[in-house]
């Protein structure tokens, strides 16, 4: 069926060239030369469509989504440069074949015609996906379809000017842009995105976005209410707003200039809401029959803005009818040549191919080395976990001008906790500042400004806060190198206070104890600092991934633990140690009591608090001896070195402060049934519940008793089969 309709709307088009009637229309006031490039583009476009839906047919394509009825989206690739950061709509073809003129040796139908049937040599993605972009085009991959790439669009844009700001560099008009569909403008990420544009312009601040509403009218099959996408645009503050019809190449291009200008001029961001029609169904094998009338498909038919381009061309005398139908014959051509080609190009053949955009090696030695940079030397003082981690942060500030630490309340506050207290004095408030309380919004700034080239640090206020906006990390922070063949990356560190054991202060919300989203998102590095020396080496680490390998590493920091200085007793202060110079041996467990042989115990953030407490008490009423391993990296788990340890001592015994399902726990225990034959096992979890409120939060949290109870058990276990 779709193929039939573009062909019909191809036969309709080339009749009305070749002298059938034409739509009234603005007749074309720029050059003909302007004209004939983005109607080529245009026509390149809907003949790329068709492409897709053969080679699904012959059995080499895969998507079929179109942009058929959206082409004069073209007029944006031609207004705007590779200078100009831009993540757009899945129906933005034509945008990218015009983008392409820029840069000559990038031929922008070969690289849409390789995603069609997901070729390995595809610029964008590697085949991974049927993506849109291209790096040198500076048109961003993204596979978004609920608008989630608006909130990255919003850190870009304030990047662009931030990037200025501190660093000199870049262009001083440069603009980012972002286009989505008229459905995606219900979604809570898009209109949190523009909440925070019109946050920042209230302000009074700069923030160059273009934001481009294709409004065809419909989400799939759901209709978008007559009015109701101009009056939601309409209503955002101090977001400027443009409208036009993309069936009138013209008009679309001169408001579509207008509201380019605007953006670059002032600053300030605007919204162009552009009418478009859908030709055909949305994409795949829906059937658009079933919900749009005949009656309305044709009259959809009238509207094709490629025969809207036509006649503003030929009216304005631009181009004549004869040129006008080679160049389509030429666009034609110029696609199925493709075509044949591309179908013989390799594809990815193997898991080490398709996972080699998410697991790059990392070079340990140049990561030490970075990391040891940072080391200032501070004064040998004990310090508590979070003195370790403003430490850290104050290290990062100081050697690396590009840094920014941001979120709810860490400027002149100094976050809830008091963890970046000073820092707002040391680094002024371009590099230190606070944000709206969204959390979609403060992860959408650090993915924007990440990839211009900055590094951000921001912060999540507490662990069950970040649920709001995972999808920033699941589907844009993590998916970023996977879907541009690891040629892009948004390295940043997120800080996130989170875990439990806060005497029952603040229930659920302050005391998440899950990590099992973090873990299971590809790529993402997750530590978990524990103390404020392992702290201000693990820091260290952590940027220098961040750093020299790309990495979006998140630090889970036990809320608990910010402030304690006592280990055994109170005032005894062994929790509280001096930093020793040096940094944390990426993805490698600290280990405490290297000599002990009776039994292993590994565990983390406040079950490493825990565990220390529970081996002293074990020696003491035993004499059996646990070396205690802090895993510090919980993604990826330091496996072998906690198996190793395990086989000298002949049992290991897992902590872990999470639940017991969906936990690190698990995952060591995996490893253990894989690979641990002959080992003793043990595991003790908080239950599977959340943290209630007050004293019964201690019903379903793991305790040290319940610690040395599961110790005492394997020690003994050991010891009676040694003596048998």
């Amino acid at each position: 069926m779709s193929l039939e309709r573009i062909e019909a709307l191809h036969r309709r088009l080339r009749d009305a060239i070749d002298g059938g009637p034409l739509p009234e229309v603005t007749p074309w006031r720029g050059s003909a030369a302007l004209g004939r490039d983005l109607v080529e583009s245009m026509l390149r476009s809907r003949h790329l469509d068709r492409a897709a839906l053969e080679l699904r047919t012959r059995g080499h394509g895969h998507y079929t989504i179109a942009s058929a009825g959206h082409e004069s989206n073209v007029v944006l690739g031609r207004l705007t440069t590779h200078a100009d950061p831009s993540l757009v709509h899945y129906r933005s073809a034509a945008l990218q074949l015009e983008r392409a003129r820029q840069v000559p040796e990038i031929d922008g139908v070969r690289d849409v015609t390789l995603s069609l049937v997901a070729a390995k040599e595809e610029p964008a993605s590697g085949g991974r996906h049927k993506v849109l972009g291209h790096p040198a085009l500076g048109i961003l991959p993204s596979t978004s379809t609920i608008a989630s790439h608006l909130p990255r669009a919003v850190g870009l844009a304030f990047g662009l000017e931030r990037r200025r700001r501190l660093l000199g560099v870049g262009a001083p008009d440069a603009i980012a842009l972002a286009s989505f569909g008229d459905a995606s403008l219900n979604h809570s990420t898009l209109l949190g995105a523009l909440n925070a544009a019109s946050w920042v312009l209230h302000q009074h601040l700069t923030l160059p976005l273009l934001v481009v509403c294709e409004d065809n009218g419909l989400g799939i099959s759901v209709r978008s209410p007559e009015g109701w996408v101009q009056t939601r645009l309409r209503a955002m503050p101090h977001l400027e707003y443009f409208h036009c019809d993309g069936f009138d190449l013209t008009q679309a291009w001169e408001m579509a200039a207008a509201a380019v200008s605007y953006v670059r001029t002032s600053r300030r961001a605007a919204i162009l809401h552009l009418g478009c029609v859908r030709l055909l169904g949305h994409a795949g094998s829906d059937v658009d029959t079933s919900y749009r009338t005949p009656g309305e498909l044709a009259q959809l038919m009238t509207r094709d803005p490629l025969l809207g381009a036509a006649a503003c061309l030929l009216a304005g005398g631009a181009l004549e009818p004869s040129e006008l139908l080679e160049l389509d014959a030429r666009a034609l051509a110029r696609v199925r040549d493709e075509m044949e080609l591309v179908i013989t190009r390799p594809k990815l053949a193997s898991r080490v191919e398709v996972m080699s955009a998410i697991s790059a090696p990392v070079d340990v030695e140049r990561v030490l080395s970075r990391a040891a940079a940072l080391d200032s030397s501070p004064q040998p003082s004990p310090m508590t976990l979070a003195q370790g981690i403003n430490t850290a942060l104050g290290e990062a500030l100081a050697a690396f001008p590009e840094a920014l630490v941001f979120g709810e309340d860490v400027a002149k506050k100094g976050g809830v906790y008091g963890v970046t207290k000073g820092l707002l004095a040391q680094a002024g408030p371009a590099r230190v500042f606070n944000t709206l309380l969204d959390e979609q919004t403060i992860l959408g700034l650090a993915l924007g400004t990440a990839t211009l080239g900055l590094l951000p640090i921001p912060e999540i206020q507490y662990l069950a806060y970040l649920h709001n906006a995972e999808d920033q990390l699941r589907g844009e922070a993590a998916t970023f190198s996977f879907f541009s063949a690891g040629g892009l990356a948004n390295p940043m560190l997120v800080r996130i206070a989170g875990l439990a054991y806060q005497k029952g202060f603040g229930g659920h919300f302050h005391n998440d104890n899950s990590v099992a989203v973090l873990r299971d998102i590809p790529g993402l590095t997750v530590i978990c600092p524990a103390r404020g020396d392992d702290a201000l080496a693990l820091y260290r680490t952590a940027l220098a991934l961040v750093r020299e390998s790309g990495r979006v590493v998140v630090s889970v920091e036990p809320i608990a633990l910010y402030h304690t200085r006592d280990l055994y007793e109170d005032g005894d202060g062994q929790w509280a140690a001096p930093p020793p110079p040096g940094v944390a041996e990426p993805f490698e467990p600290r280990v405490y009591h290297s000599d002990a042989a009776d039994l292993t115990i590994a565990t983390y953030g406040n079950g490493l608090w825990m565990s220390l407490r529970a081996a002293r008490r074990l020696e003491r009423e035993t004499g059996a001896r646990a070396r205690v391993l802090d895993l510090r990296f919980l993604c990826p788990l330091p496996e072998d070195a906690v198996l190793g340890h395990a086989r000298e001592t002949g049992a290991l015994l897992i902590v872990d402060e999470c639940r017991r399902s969906g936990s690190i726990s698990e995952a060591l225990a995996s490893a253990v049934a894989e690979r641990g034959a002959g080992l003793r096992l043990g595991r003790v979890t908080s239950a599977d519940s959340f943290i209630p409120l007050g004293d019964a939060a201690n019903l379903v949290l793991l305790s040290e008793d319940e610690i040395f109870a599961a110790a005492r058990e394997l020690v003994l276990l050991s010891r009676s089969v040694r003596r048998k």
